[in-house]
């Protein structure tokens, strides 16, 4: 294949992506803009999941990383609404297509039900 053809479909990726992450960050109410700043577009995400800011740091080990992208990706996907299916397939799998689902598509924001949440809600009733 073609560097120049290679490059293209690279960067429209790249640009669907962000749109994807974008859409997805101004549902939750979080800055669209962070879709663009590395580092702390993981840290955005990692709070639209309803999870500490520090597993960012986890997204740099080696092999960890993968396990923790995944269980993001099942968190956001539970907190607007999605199955475990849909995280893992729609948002690890093939991010691009799952984000521009998930950012244009009807799926609305329900806030932070991670694990967190879940323990309050337990214990308030």
């Amino acid at each position: 294949m073609d560097s120049t053809l290679s490059s293209v479909i690279g960067l429209v990726v790249a640009v669907l992506l962000i749109a994807g992450l974008w859409q997805v960050f101004t549902k939750a109410g979080k800055p669209g803009w962070a879709a663009i700043i590395p580092v702390y577009n993981v840290y955005v995400l990692a709070k639209v999941a309803g999870r500490p800011g520090w597993w960012v740091v986890l997204y740099l080990i080696p092999l960890v990383n993968v396990i923790v992208h995944a269980i993001v990706a099942m968190d956001v996907a539970r907190n607007f609404g999605k199955s475990k299916v849909f995280g893992l397939v729609g948002l690890w799998l093939f991010s691009v297509i799952g984000f521009l689902i998930l950012g244009f598509g009807g799926a609305q924001y329900q806030g932070e039900r991670g694990p967190v949440q879940t323990q309050r809600l337990a214990q308030t009733h």
